[in-house]
């Protein structure tokens, strides 16, 4: 094996901790959104629709042009937009924090998500480029400092923003500036190193399957998705004012429990990138929808105990599912690893905005533990991945059959 062929296969921890550590700076400010939902709820009088809209802004911003932006750095690499990306998100948090009337909070969040909608792609891009083949454990330790970002959101809410009000928020950016000055570093790696290597490397692990199985196994692909994610903002967006309204805890216990969710989550990802690697990616989606079943179902009936437990063991089991089905897609279809980073992690935030307003408008009507018995059944979509073709097989299996 050539030195040049060798240095290429070669996994370079130091990228993928420096974008995953940028995906922790990133999701932490974006995860500032709903956890401030309490404190904008009472400050601005707003309704539970409202709010739910307000992530809806947000969400939807990032889903729309992740794809663009995926499409467009596929055939015109943009090392250095993940420097701009944080720079509209720092612009979207001033806007947060000084906001006077609603319209501006929902400009703030539009810009927030402009800000993830550049990140994303190129980000996930440079993640595989630098995996030296062990896709699943780049995208999981990628995916990994986002999960820690959202869980650290709560919890900067609760001792920093909340006891010092909304205008404490323009401090994060400072964090944007620290992102922005380390994706500035990751660029130059990128534009030295990564764009030709990442197509010549795409188009060598191709896929060989009809079209027509490609666009089934992207459909199935996208209803997990969309299962998991409507599920998981059940609880990102909800889960302080159903701990509040049902168990009677304050606010600020209300979020230290979504850290302890979130932090779950974090957890569940590091462990399911070696799983991906050596399982294979379709056995990581079938454990980590479909397991999640009877716990979901069981959670709208908990205590307060049993409930702190069972949404610790949802965040575990659901976690992997996103960098598994991303790694599985990107298998798919090569050659077009921004275009399915962007379209995947678009359409996580664009249902997971739609989610957030349908499940604030039934909220509203039937109250919010209707809300969770109805979303317990979302994890039986997981018997749809029966539908997908046998790929993704981990090194496991790969070496069984040698």
């Amino acid at each position: 094996m050539s030195l040049e062929k060798q240095s290429a296969e070669e996994t370079v921890f130091a990228i993928i901790m420096a974008v995953s550590f940028c995906h922790l700076l990133n999701d932490t400010m974006q995860s500032l959104i709903p956890a401030l939902y309490p404190m904008i709820k009472q400050s601005y009088g707003l309704d539970f629709t409202q709010i739910g809209f307000l992530g809806l802004v947000f969400q939807v911003t990032a889903s729309l042009l992740q794809p663009l932006i995926g499409i467009y750095t596929d055939k015109r690499p943009l090392p250095y937009s993940l420097t701009v990306g944080m720079g509209f998100t720092l612009i979207g948090l001033l806007l947060l924090a000084f906001a006077h009337a609603y319209w501006v909070l929902l400009i703030g969040a539009g810009v927030v998500g402009l800000g993830s909608a550049v990140f994303h792609p190129e980000s996930s891009r440079v993640a595989r480029l630098a995996s030296g083949g062990r896709h699943g454990l780049a995208q999981s330790l990628f995916q990994v400092g986002g999960n820690f970002g959202s869980a650290m959101g709560p919890l900067l809410a609760a001792f920093i923003v909340l006891p010092r009000g909304q205008t404490s928020v323009a401090w994060f950016s400072l964090v944007a500036l620290l992102g922005m000055t380390v994706l500035w570093r990751v660029g130059m790696w990128y534009a030295r190193h990564g764009a030709a290597r990442g197509r010549r490397k795409s188009v060598a692990t191709s896929v060989a399957l009809p079209r027509k199985t490609v666009m089934k196994a992207i459909a199935v692909l996208a209803l997990l998705v969309f299962s998991k994610y409507v599920y998981m903002t059940s609880l990102s967006s909800y889960y302080t004012f159903y701990m509040i309204e049902r168990f009677g805890v304050s606010v600020q216990h209300a979020q230290v429990l979504l850290f302890v969710f979130l932090g779950a989550v974090a957890v569940g990802t590091v462990a399911g990138g070696p799983v991906v690697d050596w399982f294979g990616t379709k056995f990581v989606i079938w454990f980590s929808i479909l397991g999640a079943l009877p716990f979901t179902l069981a959670l709208p009936y908990a205590d307060y105990t049993w409930t702190v437990a069972l949404t610790f063991v949802i965040g575990v089991i659901l976690a992997s599912a996103f960098s598994a089905i991303v790694v599985f897609a990107q298998e798919l279809v090569p050659g077009r690893v921004g275009m399915i980073a962007g379209l995947f992690f678009g359409f996580a935030f664009g249902i997971g905005g739609i989610g957030a307003a349908g499940l604030g408008v039934v909220a509203d009507h039937m109250g919010i533990e209707f809300v969770y018995r109805l979303c317990s059944y979302l994890p039986l979509l997981g018997l749809l991945t029966v539908f997908l073709p046998n790929i993704g097989k981990g090194r496991r299996h790969r070496s069984q059959e040698l």
